[in-house]
């Protein structure tokens, strides 16, 4: 794959970074298809000097997606995107980067480009998402702190989603260990969801972490972008610990994602009589890890590694 090129189309010249933000742009493209277009036309050259009459030819390739590859207005908002992001520290890999997550390319579906702030090496280091409730107990909040700080200081990263409630303190958790965690976000990076936790976003940058998204620039935080977003926490991490969870939630959305990943999937057991604890205490009945205590988890990856 080559790491640098140029090709000309209407005059729009076009390098490699550029190429990925195009990429990302392409809404609904998906993995598979930008695999079959790469394998069609050979480079991404080609894919760029792509006419219409080609791109039908192509099997998944219909009218409407072929429309949104050619969009002149996409290729012309490429330099904008390109700027903000050279002003904002803001990078992108492809999954045929080296610095691409390992554990994500083996997902059914990974993301063809991420978005990143901050260091890119930890997202190839041992990580552990730890996902719950948004609207979460006092007691789902310190658990999630005490695992958090706990992991780190054994080495883990902590991998979460920046939301208000469990994430909130998994990631404050990391933080106060001095410890590095991955915050994935289900828009783009030139807005921090929920607002309140803008500190908390420059805590993780300022102690080594990093704020990734599939999402381009300009896209708003929109509900269906969430669950797409919680494939990806669970396809980074070698494992997934659910602290507080309702039965019909995004974190059990996490859980049937990371099942389909063949990722370990611990579990906090908790009240009966609490609704944040009805998806977990199904979970440890179908046959989740019931945990207790951070090193149960360190000793599991101690004694498989």
């Amino acid at each position: 794959m080559l790491n640098y090129f140029r090709a000309r189309i209407g005059g729009l010249k076009i390098n490699d970074k550029e190429f990925k933000v195009w990429i990302s742009l392409i809404k609904n493209l998906g993995f598979k298809r930008y695999q079959k277009l790469i394998q069609e036309f050979g480079s991404k050259e080609n894919l760029w000097n792509v006419s219409k009459n080609q791109l039908l030819k192509v099997e998944g390739i219909g009218e409407k997606l072929s429309e949104v590859i050619l969009n002149k207005k996409i290729k012309d908002d490429i330099k904008r995107h390109i700027k903000y992001m050279q002003n904002h520290n803001i990078d992108i890999i492809c999954i045929e980067d080296k610095e691409y997550p390992y554990l994500l390319k083996e997902i059914d579906n990974p993301p063809i480009c991420i978005y990143i702030i901050g260091r890119k090496d930890i997202l190839n280091e041992t990580n552990i998402a730890i996902v719950g409730s948004r609207d979460a107990t006092e007691y789902g909040k310190y658990v999630a702190k005490e695992f958090a700080h706990k992991l780190c200081c054994n080495g883990f990263n902590v991998v979460s989603g920046l939301a208000r409630g469990i994430d909130s303190f998994a990631h404050m958790g990391a933080i106060n260990a001095k410890g590095k965690t991955i915050a994935v976000l289900g828009n783009g990076l030139d807005t921090i969801f929920p607002k309140e936790n803008k500190k908390i976003a420059e805590e993780i940058i300022n102690m080594g972490g990093c704020i990734i998204s599939e999402y381009p620039l300009g896209t708003k935080p929109l509900r269906e972008n969430f669950p797409a977003r919680n494939r990806i926490i669970s396809g980074l991490c070698n494992g997934v610990l659910v602290v507080e969870a309702k039965p019909k939630s995004g974190t059990m959305i996490t859980v049937d994602f990371a099942l389909e990943q063949g990722r370990d999937v611990f579990v906090i057991p908790g009240n009966i009589d609490s609704v944040n604890s009805m998806g977990t205490n199904e979970l440890i009945r179908q046959g989740a890890k019931l945990v207790t205590n951070p090193e149960e988890i360190i000793e599991e990856y101690i004694n498989y590694n």
